[in-house]
């Protein structure tokens, strides 16, 4: 009887020992396999401009920062040539054959569209600013060269601003 309780408490530990061994070697390479994917996988590039108009209302714009990290968009955003309005700013990344690589819409920033409660209930307003900042990313590609900012016009689309990277 003695023996067989001795048994039990050696053995019981020596079992969730072993377990847990098994279970954390099992967490440690999951972890590793992620770091690999992310390591090898995609990446995400963030472009943050600032925008001003002149006296004659042109817009200038600066490329404040850029940045590069580890992950993946869930989604890539597309638009169709009939989601483009007056004002609306379109950032285009091209590679380093000429070739347009990716294509974001954002919509106008200098008149963003604001939601205001009031008593009759939520309306929207637009505000009219002077100078503004904005941002895009896209998945980060090596080919990656230039970015590009057009203005969408009446007349079609007007390039403000080009810069390589």
């Amino acid at each position: 009887m003695i023996m067989k309780n001795v048994f039990n408490v050696l053995i019981v530990p020596v079992f969730l020992f072993c377990s847990f061994q098994k279970e954390n070697g099992l967490t440690q390479k999951r972890q590793s396999l992620s770091e690999t994917v992310t390591r090898k996988g995609e990446r995400i590039i963030y472009l943050f401009f600032k925008a001003d108009k002149d006296q004659s209302g042109n817009a200038k714009i600066t490329l404040q920062n850029s940045k590069i990290t580890d992950g993946r968009l869930k989604q890539i955003s597309s638009f169709e040539r009939s989601d483009v309005h007056k004002g609306d700013f379109i950032i285009t990344l091209t590679g380093s054959d000429g070739k347009e690589v990716a294509r974001q819409l954002v919509k106008d920033p200098f008149n963003p569209e604001l939601e205001v409660y009031e008593k009759e209930g939520i309306s929207r307003h637009k505000a009219s600013l002077q100078s503004t900042e904005f941002s895009a990313r896209f998945s980060y590609s090596e080919n990656v060269q230039t970015v590009k900012v057009e203005k969408a016009t009446d007349d079609g689309v007007q390039l403000l601003f080009t810069k390589k990277l």
